[in-house]
């Protein structure tokens, strides 16, 4: 059917199928090119990233997307459906009006009020100096302890805000940090938190709004402590009530043969 086989003569018929052959050839060559095109143009613009982050957070239990006026105690009960990004949240003013009746109570672990928080478990704190600091927060610090290694990013790297901004090594298991903020990478500070350039304003409220503070945070807080009470106890024992301990540093070190790859994944919001 091809010239150059024995056998091969030009007929009305051969230059048909050879036409028809030829233009579906050149059809799925087009589109392999348009679609690796777009792929490469979906990488850089980084909207392969929030595709990934939306199909990640579709896959969090609903539980682990408690809408963040739930966790303060504006709502009853209000599930997220903005991955968590509330500068997209067409109901966050109208909710954030509400006064907040969350209970407070001591958590055991130090969050300072001059910061602001990720769910991922991480910290973001403005330096007044067109830069801002993240580090993890107290709970995955004392959960993870002394870490095997830390792979952060390079020095001008572009981070979106939910993309895995740096890894964590423990025992073999493999910790994937998200960052809690966009922007560029500019150093790093004490072997343990990064330093950004923000692509944002950060002195514009609006702009960190997706962040946890105040009685939010409090409220969130208290629900991954429980979180990890009915995880890491025993297969054996019976759920009970917190016994008003504190955290203990080092819990991969201090629990060995607990169930790290769920206890990790739900904390750093992994699925």
């Amino acid at each position: 059917m091809f010239p150059g086989i024995d056998g091969f003569h030009w007929t009305v018929a051969h230059v048909v199928f050879l036409c028809l052959f030829f233009a579906v050839a050149i059809t799925i060559l087009i589109t392999v090119v348009s679609a690796a095109c777009r792929t490469v143009a979906d990488f850089h613009g980084r909207r392969a990233f929030g595709r990934c982050w939306k199909e990640d957070f579709a896959e969090l239990p609903e539980a682990d997307r408690k809408c963040r006026h739930e966790l303060a105690g504006r709502v009853i009960s209000r599930t997220c459906d903005n991955q968590f990004d509330c500068r997209r949240c067409e109901n966050y003013v109208r909710f954030a009006v509400l006064p907040a009746s969350g209970f407070a109570r001591d958590l055991g672990l130090d969050y300072p009020e001059d910061r602001f928080y990720h769910r991922g478990h991480t910290w973001v704190r403005d330096e007044h100096d067109g830069t801002i600091s993240m580090g993890l927060d107290a709970l995955a610090d004392h959960l993870i302890g002394k870490p095997d290694s830390i792979q952060f990013p390079r020095i001008g790297d572009e981070l979106d805000v939910n993309q895995v901004a740096w890894r964590i090594k423990k025992h073999g298991k493999e910790i994937l940090v998200r960052a809690p903020l966009e922007g560029t990478v500019v150093g790093f500070g004490d072997g343990s938190t990064l330093k950004l350039h923000p692509r944002l304003d950060v002195s514009n409220p609006a702009n960190l709004r997706h962040l946890l503070r105040g009685p939010e945070m409090h409220g969130w807080a208290s629900r991954e402590l429980e979180r990890l009470q009915v995880q890491l106890r025993p297969s054996n024992a019976q759920p009970s009530l917190a016994d008003g301990g504190t955290l203990v540093y080092g819990l991969m070190d201090a629990l060995p043969n607990s169930d790290w790859d769920t206890v990790l994944a739900d904390t750093f919001l992994e699925v």
